[in-house]
């Protein structure tokens, strides 16, 4: 009863009367969002910011519970923000049978879905088929086994001309940007190295942390995210990003055939292990549930969300390493570092405790006598970039270069989902500019994060070396 009458209260804040404003907004809008049992708080970033021609009032399919909770309080939380404030008009459909109810009522032509991963694919299948538009946050699938569910849903979307669309939010980040720009020019890198899988020629690790803070407020968690069979695996998840960007960067705006160019080599995989105070600071929930009860062990949950895969794209060896701790150190968060290893230099992103554990990027000439040409190769590629990057330069540190980036492009993960969605609304409006190699792309990637997780788990546990400088 108590979540039922928070929800009432929060419903009927978000859902004041609208404005002459707001009114004229929804006269002049085209797209028209629904959100779908928004378990994960990415469905919430979607809406941090308004978008023109788009109808504030967003109606939400869901079960009564936490979940929704937690959801319309951070809707709630942007509605009311002194900077920017949102003005959306939340408009809950709470039933058992909220998926149905959604493609039977259909009252948008857009829907959002970020929760639970087992079974999205399905959701997003049956969407597309309803003739609509759906852009979803990964992973889309789990197993290898719904490899062809995904195909399906691409290929029913190219044929109702609707868009699918998952939410890579890397792509914007600035560094990762830059390091693509230089890791495709041949005066500054060279030519890619293969690499080898003891040795490889892309190397990432991606550390997340399950204790965080999300939109000015402490990230509760549902006690299903701590399920693999419900979550998945850190390389089901996270991993999508990693593989995402090797192939961004490797192969800018090509498509990939995973059946041809593909290889996945080894995988491993390890626990955090969560003891039960912990967890309910994190849930908030009194104890561990009884679904991960085999999961428990003296006390503590053997948490498997921590996975290691080497592949090979096209020859070229990628070894990618997705870790989740307990909480990061103070002023830390979130890390990622990541090299691509050319003839000419190698391309690092890499955050440490010297750079504020802010996100810089590194150019390493392959040897000292090149390294007065490198430089001359970098300050060219960013002065060719300033009419879109200005103020971006080169410094010397050292035997390394780095790469200054102004603070007005760094603005952060939470911002990146608004860039995202802006983008996916212009395919949405015109599906002619939708990239033909995102299709075949997307199922690469899922191929190796699927392949990937399912091979980890046919060795024993043991847990990879951090490569990435502190």
């Amino acid at each position: 009863m108590k979540h039922r009458f928070v929800l009432f209260c929060i419903v009927a804040a978000l859902g004041i009367a609208a404005d002459a404003q707001q009114e004229r907004a929804r006269a002049m809008a085209d797209v028209h969002v629904m959100t779908l049992d928004p378990g994960h708080f990415h469905a919430a970033l979607v809406q941090k910011e308004m978008y023109a021609g788009v109808d504030p009032r967003v109606d939400v399919f869901a079960p009564l519970g936490n979940d929704l909770y937690e959801h319309l309080k951070r809707i709630d939380g942007f509605n009311r923000r002194a900077d920017r404030p949102t003005t959306w008009d939340e408009e809950v459909h709470a039933s058992s049978d909220y998926f149905e109810r959604m493609l039977r009522e259909h009252p948008g032509n857009l829907v959002v879905i970020s929760g639970r991963n087992r079974g999205k694919i399905d959701r997003v299948l049956a969407s597309v088929r309803s003739g609509l538009h759906v852009l979803a946050d990964k992973p889309w699938i789990l197993g290898s086994d719904d490899l062809p569910k995904l195909e399906a849903s691409l290929a029913e979307a190219d044929q109702r001309g609707v868009v699918a669309y998952d939410i890579m939010t890397e792509r914007f980040e600035i560094t990762s940007i830059l390091q693509r720009e230089l890791v495709n020019d041949p005066a500054v890198f060279g030519e890619m190295t293969r690499g080898t899988e003891a040795e490889p020629a892309v190397y990432m690790e991606s550390v997340h942390n399950l204790m965080k803070v999300v939109a000015g407020a402490p990230n509760i968690r549902p006690p299903w995210f701590f399920d693999i069979g419900e979550q998945g695996e850190g390389f089901n998840d996270i991993g999508t990003h990693l593989v995402d960007l090797v192939q961004w960067t490797l192969f800018p705006e090509q498509p990939i055939d995973y059946r041809a160019d593909v290889r996945v080599l080894s995988a491993q995989r390890w626990p955090t292990w969560i003891p039960e105070a912990d967890f309910r600071r994190v849930t908030n929930e009194p104890r561990f549930p009884e679904g991960l009860a085999a999961s428990v062990k003296d006390g503590r949950l053997e948490y498997y969300c921590n996975t290691l895969v080497s592949y090979a794209l096209r020859g070229v060896h990628a070894k990618l390493s997705v870790i989740w701790d307990w909480e990061a150190p103070p002023g830390s968060g979130d890390t990622h570092f990541a090299f691509y290893r050319g003839t000419r230099a190698r391309i690092e992103v890499r955050q440490t405790k010297a750079d504020r554990y802010q996100p810089e990027l590194y150019v390493i000439p392959a040897n000292a006598a090149s390294g007065a040409e490198v430089r001359a190769a970098v300050q060219a590629k960013l002065q060719s970039l300033q009419s879109q990057y200005a103020g971006v330069a080169v410094e010397q540190r050292g035997g390394e270069l780095h790469v200054v980036i102004p603070d007005t492009y760094r603005l952060g993960h939470e911002a990146h989902f608004a860039q995202v969605t802006t983008g996916f609304l212009g395919y949405l409006r015109d599906r002619r500019t939708l990239p033909a190699w995102e299709r075949p792309n997307m199922l690469a990637k899922y191929y190796v994060t699927t392949k990937g997780t399912e091979l980890s788990r046919e060795s024993p546990a043991h847990a990879a070396p951090r490569l990435a400088p502190k």
